[in-house]
């Protein structure tokens, strides 16, 4: 095996992929001594001004460098491989962006507050965001086949499942017993809780505007997604 074909992008994009995991789930874990300080609203765009950027240079770098390395397998252009890949990045984005999240919240609109929601996704998987993150991970290593987008997939995953620890952590520190009576109902695994009885879906929970944004988005995606991939090719990285 030609070892000389594992090239510095796989460092560079670990480097970048370590670097977002502590900027972000550190600012995470200052919220609360961050908002006494600044307030709720300054602290959410700081996150924003500090997260964004560096979640846009990963994208880019990754779309840039995605066929670096070695050629793990390729299944590209076997029948159906194509749809599923697609059929899996839209699910994964259904995940990644539930609608049980207050939009308003997110772009500092309304005060961002901590939640403790039971309801829409949540009801399938307490940390939704984790699931999505592996859905298209998958999907795209497969799609892909290279180990520069395996090492990127597992650098993905890795934080996401910190995250899961870590925001557990921080939400049984702030509620207690209620984030524990949730957890009794919850799972981190999908449908786990439902097929163990603790939890029932409500489909008339997902009949919500935010989950048909989400879906007009995967859409719109899905139009601009070969000129996205040609405009981070440009660029000199």
């Amino acid at each position: 095996m030609p070892y000389d074909r594992l090239t510095s992008s796989h460092f560079v994009i670990f480097g970048l992929l370590l670097s977002f995991a502590i900027a972000h789930s550190g600012l995470a874990a200052l919220r609360s001594r961050g908002e006494k300080l600044i307030g709720a609203r300054l602290y959410r765009v700081i996150f924003a001004l500090v997260s964004l950027p560096m979640a846009g240079v990963l994208v880019i770098y990754f779309i840039k460098h995605r066929y670096d390395g070695f050629r793990l397998w390729n299944l590209q252009g076997i029948a159906g491989v194509e749809a599923l890949v697609w059929v899996l990045s839209a699910i994964s984005f259904l995940f990644l962006y539930p609608a049980t999240f207050n939009l308003l919240e997110v772009a500092a609109v309304q005060k961002p507050q901590v939640h403790l929601f039971e309801t829409g996704i949540i009801r399938i998987t307490r940390h939704p965001q984790m699931v999505g993150q592996v859905i298209w991970c998958v999907a795209h290593t497969v799609w892909v086949g290279t180990s520069f987008t395996l090492v990127t997939s597992l650098g993905l995953i890795l934080h996401h499942l910190f995250a899961v620890w870590h925001g557990d952590r921080r939400l049984q520190g702030q509620y207690g017993e209620s984030f524990e009576s949730l957890k009794s109902r919850t799972s981190v695994l999908p449908f786990l809780a439902i097929l163990q009885g603790r939890q029932t879906l409500n489909w008339q929970e997902f009949a919500r505007p935010a989950y048909l944004g989400v879906a007009a988005f995967v859409l719109l995606f899905w139009w601009a997604h070969p000129l996205f991939i040609r405009a981070s090719g440009s660029i000199a990285w």
